[in-house]
């Protein structure tokens, strides 16, 4: 009679090892799908905590515009925008004072929103040119986050702008400071676009990049076709045609005091 094969131990920390992710998350510098990690499925409340998403965990807002309830996540980022913007323009307005407490954040606030509805087809399209299975609730979505996490740091920057409008006159050093807020704040915001179309299967991102692009130049010249912003004018709008880069050139002769 042959003795029994004694069974092999077993492995403690064999037991103890984490669930395997799934294939397309198991590639080389990839990171978890949507929704595979717990904060990922945390809901959205309100307004503050779609901010504090938006900071800490810009997963769960991705994750969430797909789920039930995405559209009013996108009206609820829409809105913050919009209060984040006119909020800012409040600060911007003060730089000049008068007519230009009212105008200057409602210019602001309106300039974002037609920046952004100017720039929506193009983004459909290159989007789906790179192999992007963003829908067009998907793409409204995210760049409702793009604004949204952008105006939220402006509103950051409000006070460090706050300080230089009340100690300078200088119009020429206050646009430089308030492009300067804009173009880093604008530069997180797309970095949020960016990573929700990589959770959308893009395969060509050099749409996106020229995209952005667009997008910077769009909102730029917007500043310009609804001039001014910064300073006063004799008339709410401009009555004339200029190129955004010809408008800073004419006013950086400004003196500095």
């Amino acid at each position: 009679m042959n003795p029994t094969s004694p069974e092999p131990p077993t492995n403690p920390a064999a037991q103890l090892q984490p669930p395997r992710l799934p294939e397309s998350s198991l590639e080389a510098g990839a990171e978890p799908d949507l929704g595979f990690l717990e904060d990922d499925r945390v809901p959205v409340g309100g307004p503050f905590s779609g901010v504090d998403a938006l900071l800490r965990n810009p997963r769960r807002i991705m994750f969430q515009l797909n789920q039930e309830g995405g559209r009013q996540l996108i009206a609820m980022l829409l809105g913050v925008a919009l209060v984040c913007a006119l909020g800012y323009g409040l600060i911007v307005g003060m730089f000049s004072g008068g007519g230009q407490l009212f105008f200057a954040p409602v210019k602001i606030a309106a300039g974002l929103v037609f920046s952004a509805l100017i720039c929506l087809p193009s983004l459909y399209i290159f989007a789906a040119l790179g192999g992007s299975r963003a829908g067009l609730r998907d793409v409204v979505g995210l760049i409702a986050g793009l604004l949204a996490l952008t105006t939220v740091l402006l509103v950051g920057f409000a006070p460090v702008a706050w300080i230089f409008s009340e100690s300078t006159e200088s119009l020429a050093m206050m646009g430089a400071l308030h492009l300067a807020f804009w173009l880093v704040s604008a530069g997180f915001g797309l970095r949020f676009l960016r990573a929700g179309f990589r959770h959308t299967s893009l395969k060509a991102p050099q749409g996106l990049s020229i995209w952005t692009v667009i997008f910077l130049a769009v909102a730029l010249q917007m500043t310009t076709a609804l001039r001014p912003i910064l300073g006063t004018a004799d008339s709410a709008l401009p009555t004339e045609k200029r190129f955004f880069l010809a408008h800073w050139a004419e006013n950086l002769g400004d003196p500095v005091r």
